[in-house]
């Protein structure tokens, strides 16, 4: 099963796309936990998805965006 999360934001650069699963990192130097996080969201979904054997992937999206896609495995029913 893949869940799929996407916004039309600018997306991110490159280089930074696995990064962006890092704890604390954040795109931008300027920004603090006043305006914007500490860096620990996508650290916190990488962890959780891959403790249930799951794999977490980031890309941009064209014209723009991000899209982040979840794959868990399904158990047999």
């Amino acid at each position: 099963m893949t869940i799929s999360v996407a916004d039309q934001d600018p997306g991110v650069p490159e280089d930074a796309l696995q990064q962006i699963f890092d704890p604390f990192f954040r795109l931008e130097d300027s920004r603090s936990r006043e305006t914007g996080g500490i860096g620990l969201g996508l650290a916190i979904v990488k962890t959780c998805v891959e403790a249930c054997q799951g794999t977490v992937n980031a890309r941009n999206r064209a014209p723009s965006g991000l899209q982040v896609d979840i794959t868990l495995k399904t158990s047999p029913q």
